[in-house]
């Protein structure tokens, strides 16, 4: 029997995203289009469109879909924008961004996850899309600076490095917080080489490691 995944999309989009006040057409838009079932181990694919993370190996997750349409909204996708995330994983957050138009550089630790990401994007079409394995915290300076940076694994502290790649009028979203505690979703606002920082959610990520 097969399984009504756009069906699970629209279900999702409904019960999750609206009534929890994500209102951007266009991030609910690029939510409804691309196909996370397609970014989640096979086993688990039943699975991809309920309200919370999936592992995917590796002690990594998929992030729970209102996290991932939250912290796309925050930084403010558009066509052309460049956009730096650290902790490629699935591949998920990637492809939403390109699916909105956005150049994306993306880095993972972790090869195989950057590997089977990099195959995902090949297969679904995602050619604006930049994937490399390396370590997240001294982010991507050949391709700096960038409109925005995403991170999807928490650090202790806010790397600054990639503060110093962040764009004049640029956003920067990450969870900061001590491992495997409660953490604090942070959106920094770049303005004339100043940092303003506004504390979002309480949140759970993995830890952000080097």
């Amino acid at each position: 029997m097969s399984y009504d995944f756009q069906y699970e999309r629209n279900k999702m989009i409904d019960e999750q995203l609206i009534p929890r006040g994500i209102s951007s057409a266009t991030v609910l838009n690029a939510i409804q289009t691309v196909p996370r079932h397609a970014f989640v181990p096979q086993a688990a694919q039943i699975a991809a469109y309920f309200d919370g993370p999936i592992q995917i190996g590796f002690g990594q997750t998929i992030s729970q879909p209102y996290i991932v349409a939250y912290m796309t909204e925050q930084i403010e996708p558009a066509p052309g924008k460049k956009i730096l995330e650290i902790g490629t994983g699935s591949g998920y957050q990637a492809a939403i961004l390109s699916f909105l138009g956005c150049q994306v550089y993306t880095i993972e630790l972790i090869e195989e996850h950057s590997e089977n990401a990099k195959r995902i994007f090949t297969a679904l079409g995602y050619d604006n899309i930049i994937a490399r394995q390396g370590n997240g915290y001294a982010g991507w300076i050949e391709k700096a600076p960038f409109d925005a940076i995403i991170v999807t694994a928490a650090p202790e502290f806010i790397p600054p490095e990639l503060i110093s790649q962040l764009a004049n009028g640029g956003k920067m979203i990450v969870p900061v917080g001590k491992n495997h505690s409660v953490q604090s979703l942070l959106l920094l606002t770049k303005t004339d080489g100043e940092i303003k920082t506004e504390e979002l959610l309480p949140v759970r990520f993995v830890p952000m490691v080097e």
